[in-house]
């Protein structure tokens, strides 16, 4: 792989972590404020869990998104996959500002459905492109249909 094509992958992975990044800066006080007095399904796994498997889905996201636009913006099936891509990572962002800035179980889990649907039209996107880059954001909705759930519980219970 060419350095500019490695700068590429790494730029893209970055922008992805920092969706999480933005995230955290409002899970991060509300943790031991908030969330810890919530009451969560037994299905709810530990705190620490979460860290990690964010990191790992950032990364996939990151690289899936590198594949697609190694293909060239000149493509109109590119800028429209990419679009969609944003907007996704946008929403994902987004839910923690609901859940954990807000507190609102509630509105989290009306955008956790909207983040699901952009993540399936990203991953039917990307897939059309290259069937990797779409295999790659599996491992995603898989997690977000998860969190799903678990936002579902934690508002009903509380």
């Amino acid at each position: 792989m060419k350095p500019k094509e490695i700068v590429k992958a790494i730029a893209l992975i970055i922008i992805c972590q920092l969706a999480g990044i933005i995230g955290s800066l409002f899970t991060l006080n509300a943790i031991p404020e908030w969330y810890v007095d919530l009451v969560r399904p037994d299905f709810a796994p530990p705190n620490w869990v979460f860290g990690p498997v964010w990191i790992t889905l950032y990364t996939l996201m990151g690289i899936s998104a590198y594949l697609i636009l190694r293909k060239g913006l000149e493509k109109e099936e590119v800028r429209i996959a990419l679009g969609v891509f944003g907007i996704q990572l946008f929403l994902n962002a987004l839910w923690s500002i609901l859940f954990f800035g807000l507190r609102s179980p509630f509105y989290a889990f009306i955008e956790i459905i909207i983040l699901w649907f952009s993540i399936l039209a990203s991953a039917a996107l990307f897939w059309r492109i290259s069937k990797g880059a779409g295999l790659l954001l599996v491992p995603y909705i898989l997690w977000v249909s998860f969190a799903a759930i678990l936002n579902f519980y934690i508002w009903i219970m509380n």
